[in-house]
């Protein structure tokens, strides 16, 4: 269960912090943010080296996605596509409005259930797509992701059910934000490092299970405002467990 943290201020030299990280098993290969793809130049991304896709991508527009599972939904599946598609689909787009409406055609069906966030410096959409049911039809659906700050997991956007966001969501909003001007973000880096006991292991920020299911990676984003001309997104990346990795600036 990998979990999105997503900071929204309109207005603000920086009016988008995210920050990111992926669970997963410890077995399955990747490669870290880089522009691994020569038909998409404008991409950044980690590269999933098993399926071929990614987790978490930022183009050279600034629009940024990542996808995550849904309850029951770990793993791939043989017959379906790749989850790993989807972020890069996104940015293949100039803003985060139009990589949303069209992730919305998609054929939901396609691929196991997911969540995604994609998000520019003016806009952010959190994307559901479940299995059908007798009552509801395979689909992806949309919702703007409000301002301040908003979590997501494995369950919906915010949702009290997960106990990840039950556990850590006051913290982010009582933690002192990140400040992409002087390279503070050490509030945001203590919590996403956070180990919980023995019992709250698996609900941690920072998960280290027996069967080799961890956090192996954390990203953190902020994005400029638009007029904000000269002045680049900012990606640091810790290749491994946050509290043991360092976060490395990554070449955008």
């Amino acid at each position: 269960m990998c979990t999105l943290v997503i900071l929204r201020r309109p207005g603000h030299a920086w009016p988008l912090i995210l920050a990111a990280n992926r669970d997963e098993m410890l077995d399955r290969p990747w490669k870290s943010p880089a522009r691994h793809w020569p038909d998409r130049e404008h991409v950044v991304a980690g590269l999933d080296q098993l399926a071929g896709g990614t987790w978490l991508a930022l183009n050279d527009d600034s629009v940024v996605a990542g996808v995550l599972n849904r309850p029951g939904s770990l793993g791939s599946a043989p017959e379906m596509r790749s989850r790993g598609e989807l972020p890069l689909e996104a940015v293949d787009h100039a803003e985060a409005c139009g990589a949303a409406a069209a992730l919305g055609h998609l054929e939901a069906a396609n691929y196991r259930p997911f969540n995604m966030v994609v998000a520019d410096a003016i806009d952010a959409f959190w994307l559901r797509a479940e299995r059908g049911t007798a009552h509801r039809a395979d689909g992806i659906e949309a919702w703007s992701v409000p301002d301040e700050l908003s979590m997501i997991t494995a369950y919906d956007l915010n949702d009290p059910a997960s106990p990840r966001i039950s556990r850590y969501r006051s913290q982010f909003e009582t933690a002192r934000a990140p400040d992409p001007e002087t390279g503070d973000w050490s509030e945001w880096q203590t919590l996403l490092a956070a180990r919980g006991t023995v019992d709250e292991a698996l609900n941690a920020m920072n998960v280290s299970e027996p069967d080799g299911f961890s956090t192996i990676s954390s990203s953190l984003i902020a994005l400029p405002a638009v007029d904000r001309f000269g002045v680049r997104p900012v990606w640091l990346f810790a290749a491994g467990p946050p509290d043991r990795a360092p976060y490395e600036p990554v070449e955008l």
